[in-house]
């Protein structure tokens, strides 16, 4: 839609630096246009003082108005000819976005579990049987009923985790019910947790 005499922000040229607004911009692109020097200067030192009022609770820092005149200098595109009071040369160097972390993708067939219980999975299958071995499994069965209460994977019952835990370790571990212990949880505890998030 297309209305004539209405600007959108989209439409516009993108900010250098959003959190100062388009005012400020506007500003900065003004000082940029004045004729003398001086009149460069007055209008710099004007913005500065401005911008140091937006952020009243960086004052105390050291380098607060060395800042300020770095992200004035940013936002005129290092264009500005004025007598910075502050070196402003490392300015490019703030500005710069840090390249992305690498976010380890790794292939889990089952997500409500997770990708560490996946790796217990298969140490479960090379573990010797033993005590060691069985206080494994006793935190893992507990963890993975856990994670379905949380996943929400309707009823929780422990045959499902019994059938899963056989499933994933390749039948190595087979848990008897009869006389396996789980932790005492119920559905009601998680949605009390959920709730709690949501807030």
């Amino acid at each position: 839609m297309d209305i004539e005499g209405l600007d959108y922000n989209t439409q516009r040229e993108q900010l250098i630096l959003p959190e100062y607004g388009r005012e400020i911009q506007n500003m900065v692109d003004y000082a940029l246009t004045l004729p003398t020097k001086q009149e460069r200067q007055l209008c710099a030192e004007t913005i500065i003082g401005i911008m140091d009022r937006m952020s009243p609770q960086n004052r105390g820092n050291a380098d607060h108005e060395q800042k300020l005149w770095d992200h004035l200098a940013l936002m005129s595109k290092m264009q500005l000819d004025i007598d910075w009071p502050f070196d402003v040369s490392q300015a490019v160097s703030i500005a710069k976005k840090p390249e992305a972390l690498a976010y380890p993708m790794k292939d889990i067939p089952v997500r409500h579990y997770g990708y560490l219980l996946q790796e217990v999975f298969e140490k479960l299958k090379t573990m010797e049987p033993g005590p060691e071995r069985d206080e494994l499994v006793r935190i893992t069965a507990n963890q993975m009923k856990r994670n379905l209460y949380q996943w929400s994977h309707g009823s929780v019952v422990d045959e499902k985790v019994a059938d899963d835990l056989a499933r994933y370790t390749d039948g190595v571990i087979q848990l008897d019910l009869s006389t396996f212990e789980f932790e005492k949880m119920s559905e009601r505890d998680f949605m009390t947790e959920r709730r709690k998030k949501k807030k």
